[in-house]
């Protein structure tokens, strides 16, 4: 392969990669919807559409591979397709993530589900992975420590908003007569817990992006650790 093949080859790589990026973004934005609106038929799209995201996954994950094999990169180069590799994957996480509360759409009651608190972490979740792979994109090292520190917030909500679910449920338990009602809230109270643990692990895969771009382009590893 020529050299300028070579080069256009690895700007394919990072438009691709970035490309799938903006799909399971679209994944996720529909999950969100599906849970905001109680809409089973959105739910359902995301879940249909994973199939399509695994499959874009493996064929990058195999061009990540042969440039390694067949081109043997040095340096920075190597670098880029190292993290370009490790940012497919966390992709394709976030795809499974957006899945799992589509999912989570279907098999709750949307009234349990229904706190504003939840989409606004699931926004700001939505708004950190967006700009993560905005900085990949541009190789833009400086915005990935603002992305860092975004986390530890979208952090903290999480854990306000469980120990809120959890205290909600305590008093349903205190005040409860049928037995039935308190089983039906601790299913719905599960499925809430699992939409927020959900929806910071999204975050948490943004972070990751966000770290494997600054190691790319400044050979920085301070956010890998």
């Amino acid at each position: 392969m020529a050299r300028h093949e070579y080069q256009a080859a690895l700007e394919e790589l990072r438009t691709d990669v970035a490309a799938l990026g903006d799909d399971v973004l679209a994944q996720l934005d529909r999950s969100l919807h599906a849970l905001e609106h109680d809409e089973t038929a959105a739910a359902n799209g995301v879940i249909e559409g994973d199939a399509e995201i695994n499959d874009r996954y493996l064929e990058l994950e195999a061009a990540c591979i042969d440039l390694i094999a067949l081109q043997q990169p040095v340096a920075s180069d190597l670098r880029f397709v190292v993290a370009s590799f490790k940012i497919l994957t966390d992709i394709e996480r976030i795809g499974d993530l957006a899945t799992n509360l589509a999912g989570y759409a279907i098999g709750t009651d949307g009234e349990a589900i229904a706190d504003v608190t939840l989409f606004e972490i699931g926004a700001a979740a939505h708004d950190l992975v967006e700009d993560a792979l905005a900085a990949y994109e541009t190789g833009d090292a400086d915005a990935c420590h603002r992305i860092a520190e975004r986390d530890d917030e979208i952090d903290s909500r999480c854990h306000r908003a469980s120990e809120r679910v959890v205290r909600d449920l305590i008093e349903q338990e205190a005040g409860a007569v049928d037995p039935w009602e308190v089983e039906a809230a601790i299913d719905d109270v599960s499925s809430v817990l699992l939409t927020i643990r959900d929806l910071e692990r999204v975050a948490d895969h943004g972070v990751n992006i966000a770290a494997r771009t600054l190691y790319l382009t400044e050979n920085d590893p301070a956010l890998l650790y």
